[in-house]
């Protein structure tokens, strides 16, 4: 910028750098005008992009923070949607996990259920070589011992253990007794 006014200036002065005046003053004084015009132009346009960049800073600085406030908005919009999202996938996964478990549960009573009938089976078979008894065996058993206590009951006699107990106490008070020692007469003597 500094070269053209120095050029402006020599060429409305008329003189080179020796002192000389030249030839066609009317043509340089033209040039001289035209170079301080572009002098002018050049300063204004310079003064105009320090302004703007003055207001910019400016504006930026006022709307610095208004800027910073919507983006702390925008952020917390995005967490809050983030986090929704999170606790629908937390739950999603929550579902799975907790139907695989019961599915885990479930084969494992099945394995033990199946395991549990298998053990009773040879316990059973076990029993039955060693010739014991059976629940079932033993619960038709009882189930004749009613029915042939029932029959005796309705047929009049007691049970075969009441009528032991009686006979029983007669025949020890017949051996402690002293006629009991004396052999009795039969009726054909």
């Amino acid at each position: 910028m500094a070269k053209f006014k120095k050029a402006a200036k020599k060429a409305s002065t008329g003189r080179t750098s020796t002192g000389r005046s030249t030839a066609g003053s009317k043509a340089s004084k033209a040039e001289a005008d035209k170079a301080e015009q572009l002098s002018r132009s050049l300063s204004e346009s310079a003064q105009q992009i320090w302004l703007a960049g003055v207001g910019a800073f400016s504006r930026a600085q006022a709307e610095g923070t208004k800027l910073f406030d919507a983006l702390i908005k925008e952020g917390m919009t995005l967490e809050q949607t983030a986090r929704k999202f999170a606790g629908g996938q937390a739950d999603a996964v929550r579902d799975v996990v907790e139907s695989r478990v019961g599915q885990a549960r479930d084969r494992a009573a099945d394995t033990w259920d199946r395991l549990e009938k298998v053990f009773e089976e040879r316990v059973n078979r076990a029993l039955i070589k060693l010739g014991v008894p059976g629940r079932d065996d033993l619960t038709e058993l009882s189930r004749k011992v009613d029915a042939l206590t029932a029959e005796l009951r309705r047929q009049g006699g007691k049970p075969a253990a009441a009528r032991k107990a009686p006979a029983a106490k007669k025949a020890a008070k017949a051996a402690k007794s002293p006629a009991a020692r004396k052999p009795r007469k039969s009726a054909a003597s």
